[in-house]
């Protein structure tokens, strides 16, 4: 099975279009780089196409889904959903089926984090974490 996408190479799989992979995106758009978008809810989907984006319905922790992204051909996969287990099994399907691969992924959790690192991710934000930094960095600012 090919990719949906075919001739498309060196772009990046966005996994999620919640708030995090909708940022992602704006970024990668202000970038000029070439992308696709999956994610498992259909509206939301459609409204990426809406937005003239590529984009897939699917589970991104399978390997059909990231095939059908051009997964081989990618350079780069940010897993953006907001469940670190199917964070953790989608970098492990995205580093087996592309060794190459930049994986940048989200975690909530520390113990996640080195699961993570274990599995081939590249690159680790947690969101809450950096947040509550600024915050306080902010407050401190003021004070």
């Amino acid at each position: 099975m090919a990719s949906k996408f075919p001739g498309l190479k060196g772009h990046v799989v966005v996994c999620g279009f919640g708030a995090v992979g909708q940022k992602v995106v704006d970024i990668l758009v202000e970038k000029g780089a070439q992308f696709v978008i999956i994610d498992n809810d259909a509206e939301v989907v459609e409204k990426a196409k809406e937005l003239g984006h590529k984009a897939l319905n699917g589970d991104a922790t399978l390997s059909k889904t990231l095939r059908d992204s051009g997964i081989e051909n990618a350079k780069a996969i940010a897993i953006a959903m907001d469940n670190d287990a199917k964070n953790l099994f989608c970098v492990l399907t995205a580093r087996d089926m592309n060794k190459n691969i930049f994986i940048a992924t989200r975690a909530n959790d520390d113990f996640v984090r080195e699961k993570l690192v274990e599995a081939g991710a590249d690159y680790i934000v947690m969101p809450q974490k950096a947040a509550s930094k600024e915050i306080v960095k902010e407050l401190f600012k003021s004070a």
